[in-house]
C-alpha cells in the first residue's frame, strides 16, 4: 500500500492522472512493438526482442523515400500479428497508403482504418476524440491498438490554408505552438490507454548555423513531446550491378529508454522486405560474442563464415544461444544503466605513488 499521508494528500486531487509510483505508472513499458529488425528493436529498446515502447510517441525523421513508411508499416504488421484482436488506425497525410501495399505487406485491411487530414487543427481533433472514445471503452472490452501519423510534416495550420488562399505569401508562426500543445496532450493519453504511436517527418538541415544539423520539419513539439527519435539516412544495396535495395542507418537523436546518438544498420530488401538479421554481427563483435578473423566471423564452435554467407542464411548461425548471447551484449550497448560492479577501495598504493 502507498504511504496513507501521501494518498490522502493528493488522492482527491482534481486530476484524472494521479498515481502512485509503488502501484504502477502509465508512463511504466509494459511492451514494445515488433520493429521486424533485431538491431532496430535493439537501439530502440536495449533488447532484440523489443522494439518501439508500447505506450509513447516515437519518431521516425528522414529525408524523402528513406523508408519511413515501410518501416511504420512493418510495426503495424507486427503488432497485429502479435495481438490477433488488435486494431490500427493510420492518419495519413500524404495519401500514400492503399489497400494493394497493406496486402502486399501481410496486412489486413478489415483491421485497418486510414484517416486522411490535411492540417493540425484536424489531427488534434479526430487522434483525441479517438483516444477519448477508446478509453471510455470498458478496460477488459478494448482491443488493443497502434496508431500510426504519417507525416507529420506534411499537415498545414488552417490560418496557412486561409493565406494560401488568399493568396498570401506570409510565413506561419502559429504551427510549433499548436504541435506543441497537441503533442503535449498526446503524451499522457497515450500512456494512460497503453497506446504506441509512430510519427514520421520529414528531416532537414538546420539554416542559419555554422554548424548545421539535421532536425525534424514541423517545429520543436514533437521533439520535445516524443519518447524515442530516430534519424534515418539511407545508402544503396546492390547484388553486383544491380540496385536490390537500401541500407538504413539509424541513429537515436532522443531516447527515454537508451542511449542516444548510439548508431546501427538495417536493410531492406525491394523484394524480400526487412532484413531481420541485418546489424547484428558488428555488435556480437564488438561484445566478444564472436570474434572476427580476416574477413570471416568466428563463432563459438569454431565455425568460421563471410558477412555474405551468414546473412544469407542467417538460421544457421543465429542459433537460440547465440540470440540471448546478442541480446545481453545489446543490454551493455543500449541501455544507460548495466548495474555493473563497482570496484572495491582498496589500501594498496596506485602504481606511480
Amino acid at each position: 500500500m502507498s504511504n496513507a499521508f501521501l494518498k490522502n494528500l493528493v488522492g482527491k486531487l482534481p486530476s484524472e492522472y494521479v498515481e502512485f509510483a509503488d502501484e504502477g505508472l502509465d508512463a511504466d513499458v509494459q511492451d514494445f512493438v515488433d520493429t521486424g529488425s533485431y538491431a532496430f528493436n535493439a537501439i530502440l529498446s536495449g533488447s532484440i526482442y523489443g522494439g518501439f515502447p508500447g505506450n509513447r510517441i516515437s519518431v521516425l525523421c528522414a529525408e524523402n523515400s528513406s523508408g519511413k513508411t515501410f518501416y511504420a508499416l512493418s510495426a503495424v504488421k507486427y503488432y497485429l500479428e502479435q495481438n490477433p484482436d488488435s486494431i490500427a488506425v493510420y492518419f495519413d497525410s500524404e495519401s500514400a497508403v492503399t489497400t494493394q501495399m497493406l496486402q502486399t505487406r501481410d496486412i489486413d485491411p478489415k483491421r485497418v482504418a486510414v484517416i486522411g487530414v490535411a492540417t493540425l487543427e484536424e489531427f488534434r481533433h479526430n487522434v483525441i476524440a479517438l483516444l477519448d472514445n477508446y478509453t471510455q471503452e470498458p478496460e477488459d472490452k478494448r482491443k488493443k491498438m497502434i496508431i500510426v501519423l504519417d507525416s507529420f510534416g506534411m499537415l498545414s495550420s488552417e490560418k496557412e490554408l486561409r493565406d494560401t488562399s488568399e493568396g498570401k505569401d506570409t510565413v506561419d508562426m502559429t504551427k510549433g505552438r499548436i504541435a506543441k500543445a497537441i503533442f503535449r496532450v498526446l503524451t499522457l493519453k497515450l500512456a494512460k490507454a497503453k497506446v504506441p504511436m509512430i510519427v514520421n517527418v520529414h528531416q532537414y538541415l538546420q539554416q542559419g548555423v555554422m554548424f548545421p544539423q539535421a532536425v525534424p520539419a514541423g517545429g520543436e513539439g514533437l521533439k520535445y513531446a516524443c519518447s524515442s527519435l530516430v534519424f534515418m539516412s539511407k545508402s544503396k544495396e546492390k547484388d553486383g550491378a544491380d540496385v536490390v535495395g537500401a541500407v538504413i542507418k539509424c541513429k537515436m537523436g532522443k531516447s527515454r529508454i537508451t542511449k542516444e546518438n548510439k548508431v546501427i544498420s538495417t536493410r531492406l530488401f525491394y523484394e524480400s522486405g526487412l532484413d531481420r538479421y541485418y546489424g547484428l554481427l558488428p555488435i556480437a563483435e564488438k561484445h566478444g560474442v564472436i570474434t572476427k578473423v580476416g574477413n570471416k566471423y568466428e563463432f563459438a564452435d569454431g565455425t568460421r563464415a563471410f558477412e555474405k554467407a551468414i546473412y544469407k542464411n542467417p538460421k544457421k548461425y543465429f542459433t537460440q544461444e547465440l540470440m540471448n548471447k546478442i541480446d545481453e551484449a545489446c543490454k551493455l550497448e543500449f541501455h544507460y544503466m548495466t548495474n555493473k560492479p563497482e570496484k572495491e577501495d582498496t589500501d594498496e598504493p596506485l602504481a606511480n605513488e
